[in-house]
């Protein structure tokens, strides 16, 4: 039997959210799924087990909503049930809501709703997550996959500017941005994150060749 991965409880947590009416994308900023509707963020952190990390992680993500759900697989045998039951009386305690996945029928099943829990929301921090939230572009990224590996908006960004350059040739950076779409095109090309842009004379940039290695810096 192939070992359980946490993106493999993505799917269902979606799809679960998706039918409430909720706006989901995975991997957004710290949050393993973000679920967005009316400009309220829902949380939900993935384990394939119960966790002092998850249970650390889930109580750091409440300085972001009051809406913040810990989802695990569903237990097998008296022993599993036992030893979740008693995780779900500590997650009442601490306002976290509680999923568990049923992987093989692809199902979800809510066991405890979140409950308003008392630190201080970090707003900065809250707007960052919407605001990475509203600037991605679909949902490129599986739930619980490596940091490694994601796509974020800045990537996103940057790729329309490339892209863009390589069809038009060299370019100001005020012509890319209005084009595109990306406000910040010209401090973006300039700063040349991945090593996809290069400096032609002051305010003019064009999309260099590249190696299969630039594709694997991500922001």
């Amino acid at each position: 039997m192939a070992t359980l991965r946490e993106t493999d409880l993505y799917p269902p947590v979606k799809a679960h959210f998706e039918a409430l009416g909720y706006v989901v994308k995975a991997e957004v900023r710290d949050a393993d799924v973000v679920a967005v509707k009316d400009g309220v963020p829902v949380i939900i952190e993935l384990k394939t087990g119960f966790t002092l990390q998850l249970l650390q992680q889930g109580t750091a993500r409440q300085a972001l909503s009051d809406h913040v759900y810990l989802a695990v697989p569903r237990w097998k045998g008296k022993a599993g049930w036992r030893m979740f039951k008693g995780n779900l009386g500590l997650c009442k305690r601490l306002g976290l809501g509680v999923i568990s996945v049923n992987v093989a029928e692809s199902s979800v099943q809510v066991h405890f709703e979140p409950r308003p829990f008392t630190p201080r929301k970090n707003k900065a921090k809250t707007e960052k997550l919407l605001a990475e939230f509203a600037r991605r572009e679909g949902d490129p990224n599986l739930g619980g996959s490596k940091a490694g590996g994601r796509v974020t908006a800045y990537r996103q960004d940057a790729e329309k500017c490339r892209a863009y350059l390589l069809e038009h040739g060299p370019s100001k950076g005020a012509e890319v941005a209005k084009a595109t779409g990306v406000k910040h095109a010209t401090r973006m090309m300039r700063d040349n994150h991945y090593g996809w842009f290069e400096k032609v004379e002051v305010g003019v940039y064009s999309a260099r060749k590249l190696q299969d290695e630039d594709f694997k810096c991500l922001k």
